[in-house]
């Protein structure tokens, strides 16, 4: 499906970017493009980076917004 409708990012190329060590907001837009328009994106690619990380909570903002 897609996440990203601007920049035409789906969820499996993000998980993709994650599995290749994406580990926060700030990697998946500077690799995928993600939240660089509208930023409607931005809660989908943050919960695919908690569920990744095992935890539903969020960490420091640095590791989230950076």
């Amino acid at each position: 499906m897609y996440v990203c409708l601007c920049n035409g990012v789906t969820d499996k190329q993000i998980r993709q970017a994650i599995g290749q060590g994406a580990r926060c907001i700030g990697c998946l837009r500077s690799g995928l493009g993600v939240a660089t328009q509208c930023g409607k994106c931005a809660k989908m690619a943050k919960q695919m980076l908690r569920e990744h990380s095992g935890t539903n909570e969020s960490r420091s903002p640095e590791a989230v917004y950076a």
